[in-house]
């Protein structure tokens, strides 16, 4: 067994049995055509091990606090999905040149007060990424949660992440590539 197979299985058994907030029961895993419709919409393929998440585990509701996003559809009480949500994004973006969000760094999680962890699917370490708004400055609200999503899973299986009450204060590393991936973006002056 790969480790990424290994890493699914320990995820599915936790996700049979927690439920993050809003979260009822666990979803129904998506099939490959609605994957491959999520992939049409945002212009660039999941990574693999995200793709399995949604694939093999369920569309959404597992995972550290409100749980990982629905993929297209289907929110709980007032969650978004993560395509919609990175469009929208992206579109306000467009408007919002003071608050650029950067290509391909896809929302998987909703952490409250307008926080999202974040997949970087362009890099191919997939590195999940904080999105903490409320620093009044977007050069100030990204930071690296961990350096790939398989890190990321594992630090919420083993209660070691950030959130987790034991590790109050630990500090994240600012996401230095944030002024490289949004520099077009900007208005040149």
């Amino acid at each position: 067994m790969t480790e990424n197979e290994q890493l699914l299985t320990r995820v599915a058994d936790q996700a049979r049995n927690t439920r993050p907030w809003g979260w009822p029961s666990l979803p129904e895993p998506v099939d490959a055509a609605t994957v491959a419709r999520a992939e049409a919409a945002l212009g660039f393929s999941l990574p693999p091990l995200l793709a399995d998440l949604y694939l093999r585990i369920g569309d959404g509701g597992f995972g550290p606090e409100y749980g990982l996003l629905p993929l297209l559809d289907n929110p709980p009480v007032g969650e978004p999905a993560a395509v919609p949500q990175y469009l929208a994004n992206r579109e306000e973006a467009r408007t919002d040149t003071d608050w650029p969000w950067p290509e391909g760094v896809l929302p998987i999680s909703h952490w409250g007060c307008a926080m999202y962890a974040c997949v970087d699917c362009r890099s191919p370490e997939a590195p999940v990424l904080l999105f903490e708004p409320n620093a009044d400055d977007a050069a100030h609200a990204w930071y690296v949660d961990a350096p790939s999503l398989a890190d990321w899973l594992r630090a919420w299986l083993d209660g070691t992440g950030w959130y987790d009450e034991a590790n109050d204060g630990m500090d994240l590393t600012p996401w230095a590539d944030f002024p490289l991936r949004t520099a077009s973006q900007h208005p040149t002056t």
